[in-house]
């Protein structure tokens, strides 16, 4: 039966076999996306990582107190004394979208368990408007290879699983739409549909990047190819009003929220889009005068006057910042070499610069199809199989190498290269396998001798399927790991009760007006599981206070008691990860270096700005005995160095540190619960009392506040 042949008609409606295959092929994407994302459900139904927690919490009080009551909410519970601003802080169209979809699906489902499916669905959904984008580039068999290799995204899978009620899952489903829209409305011969379309796809725009200040990299491809339109376009009695139209939308919509909105609109943001606009506009009256052997030629000099009198504002800019600037990390996506300058930004591990094993990894064989898809979009292949047009091709190079380029920047941003590398392979492939088979039926190619034409197709499919099902490294097992909040964030793949357990202990055990000190990573947890204030948390707008708690957990107890005292808290929180090695003797033996606040002391000092080899031997993390006798975190740490020893073989042993060699540590309690000390042990996990093989030590501790220096 011949795919065009009509199944049944709704309407005027012609359903016919390739719909059914367009179906089964999206409904088999989603299926794959949401059965990988919800991997880690077997490790506990929980939140995932930090941010989600607060999302929560501010989606919460959306869906008990109403969306006017959240525009004018100023949480006391964050960042003792002075709160926070809510809205004006926050991924504002992320709790909002979550409170809608919520009231309307929640159905009997807590909002807590709401939440963690909330990434899931939205990031499912994404393959389907993956696939609309690339069908408006490419053509249906491009948007179906969209949709497939979305939905097995190695980097993208890893920021949607279950959980993960981040911004990225929302804000990447915004985002592509709002692409979709943009292309869909200036491809559109129609031009009420075209209006519609294009003033849609900013608005969406304008949401997603109310749901995630990443859509900012949205702008730079989309800019540029504003740029390119009029050397591309003929039509230009359509794009000089069409281009406005989406561009205003989305500004327009941006303005609304206080959070990245009018800082985006009035600074380097829209600054990208504005200019380019009037480029467009003025290019095209600049042509419309000119003779018909110079329209490009004039075009092509206004185009390099701009660019270099932008790049000249943009130097200027820096210095006399008539322009506001977006925040650090998006400036460290433009400059990666930004990275190292502040430490705090540094220290977030998704803001690791990824190498090119790690971006290998991530992408693997896309590179491969990636780069053939740019070899033959750019050939005639395209134009004479696909019938892409001039446009289309523009855009999809342009967003194809800004997005490999902005993801070099940090982990985080790998998808951008994710979502580039699948519009180019996309395209590619369906070039490919459109030149293979042509419109002929796969079986005739057999009967005519062309079986190495198959043989190739399936060589592809192998290529495909590799990364998915490689032995013990591979892109399905990446996405499934414990929630954070059973595990620590620690190295240990183990799911226990070690955070829940003494979250849940503050809350029943310490007075409701009670402020929390910790280091800023557990301040979400602390607010939303204990339901009490704290000094810092994982929003990390106040530097300084960071820094002034990383310089007091480095100082003597009594002088880190004098810090806490004056900035109001009343408990300190610390968190060891590590495991228990069998030495023989009759008291338990532990290697810390799992992750917890042991590993992460280091960054401790780069942020405090002291010096690390007074508190860390040569090799970088074991801590010197100034460390664990003279400040308040080795105090704090319940343990005591025993000696060093080789790990790979414990028969070699030594009283002091040397190279090559590894502390290992037994439990001491330096401020026990009935001391008179500063600080009092009120409460550690059960791992701690267990003597389990793995450690996840959260303790407890009340700040005394009789104690006299």
């Amino acid at each position: 039966m011949s795919t065009q042949a009509r199944l049944f008609r709704i309407g005027t409606f012609d359903f016919r076999l390739n719909h059914l295959l367009v179906i089964g092929v999206l409904v088999l994407s989603f299926s794959i996306s949401f059965l990988i994302r919800s991997q880690a459900a077997e490790f506990g139904s929980e939140l995932n990582e930090f941010d989600p927690f607060f999302n929560f919490r501010a989606t919460e009080f959306i869906v008990e107190n109403g969306y006017s009551e959240y525009f004018d909410w100023h949480d006391d519970k964050s960042w003792y004394p002075g709160g926070r601003n809510i809205s004006a802080t926050s991924q504002v169209m992320l709790h909002m979208t979550a409170a809608v979809t919520y009231q309307i699906f929640g159905g009997d489902l807590s909002l807590y368990d709401f939440t963690i499916l909330f990434p899931v669905i939205f990031g499912s959904l994404t393959v389907i408007v993956i696939f609309a984008l690339v069908r408006a580039i490419g053509g249906t068999t491009a948007g179906l290879f969209a949709a497939i290799l979305f939905s097995v995204s190695m980097p993208i899978l890893m920021r949607g699983t279950i959980g993960w009620f981040k911004s990225e899952p929302l804000g990447i489903f915004y985002g592509v739409l709002g692409l979709y829209f943009f292309l869909s409305g200036i491809k559109s011969e129609n031009k009420k549909i075209a209006i519609s379309k294009l003033i849609v796809g900013g608005i969406i725009l304008g949401l997603g990047l109310a749901s995630w200040g990443g859509i900012q990299f949205f702008v730079i491809p989309i800019g540029m190819f504003i740029l390119v339109l009029p050397f591309v376009r003929k039509d230009h009695e359509f794009i000089i009003w069409s281009i406005p139209i989406f561009v205003t939308s989305f500004l327009l919509t941006a303005l609304m929220f206080e959070f990245v909105g009018t800082e985006f609109v009035f600074g380097l943001g829209g600054f990208s889009l504005i200019v380019p606009t009037g480029f467009l506009v003025s290019c095209i009256i600049i042509q419309k005068f000119s003779k018909i052997e110079n329209k490009t030629r004039n075009g092509l000099i206004f185009l390099f006057m701009i660019i270099i009198i932008g790049s000249s504002l943009m130097v200027i800019n820096e210095e006399a910042r008539f322009l506001p600037l977006p925040s650090f990390r998006y400036l460290n996506a433009i400059n990666p070499f930004l990275t190292t300058t502040i430490p705090l930004v540094d220290s977030i591990a998704e803001h690791a610069t990824t190498t090119l094993a790690q971006s290998f990894f991530f992408h693997s064989i896309l590179m491969i199809f990636a780069g053939l898809g740019i070899w033959i979009i750019l050939s005639k292949k395209s134009k004479t199989i696909l019938n892409v047009r001039n446009d289309m091709i523009a855009f999809s190079l342009i967003i194809g190498l800004t997005g490999i380029y902005v993801s070099s920047a940090f982990i985080r941003l790998e998808v951008f290269a994710s979502i580039s590398l699948i519009i180019l392979s996309s395209l590619g492939l369906s070039i490919l396998i459109k030149e293979i088979f042509g419109n002929k039926n796969i079986y005739e190619k057999f009967r005519t001798g062309k079986i190495i034409k198959v043989s190739f197709l399936a060589v592809i499919l192998i290529l495909l399927i590799i990364p998915l099902m490689y032995p013990n490294s591979n892109w399905i097992n990446a996405a499934k790991a414990p929630p954070t909040i059973l595990n620590g964030g620690s190295a240990y793949g183990v799911s226990t009760n070690d955070w829940t357990e003494p979250l849940e202990w503050i809350k029943n055990n310490t007075p409701e007006d009670s402020v929390v000190a910790a280091w800023w990573d557990y301040g979400y947890w602390i607010t939303t599981m204990s339901d009490r204030t704290t000094l810092a948390d994982n929003f990390t707008g106040n530097h300084t206070r960071i820094e002034l708690i990383a310089k007091t957990l480095l100082s003597p107890p009594d002088e880190a008691w004098n810090n806490l005292q004056e900035m109001g808290a009343d408990y300190i929180v610390v968190f060891v990860a590590g495991q228990r090695i069998d030495q023989g003797q009759d008291e338990p033996v532990y290697l810390l270096n799992g992750g917890g606040d042991e590993s992460k002391k280091q960054w401790f000092m780069r942020i405090a700005g002291v010096p690390l080899q007074k508190y860390v031997h040569p090799d970088g993390s074991s801590g010197t005995d100034y460390f664990w006798n003279d400040t308040l975190l080795g105090k704090l740490f319940p343990f005591s160095t025993l000696a060093y020893i080789d790990p790979r073989d414990t028969e070699t042993q030594s009283q002091t540190w040397k190279p090559g060699l590894s502390p290992v540590y037994g439990k001491d309690i330096k401020y026990p619960t009935n001391g008179e000390g500063p600080f009092r042990l009120v409460h550690a996990s059960p791992s701690f009392v267990n003597e389990g093989r793995v450690l996840l030590g959260v303790f407890i501790y009340e700040i005394n506040d009789n104690y006299i220096t």
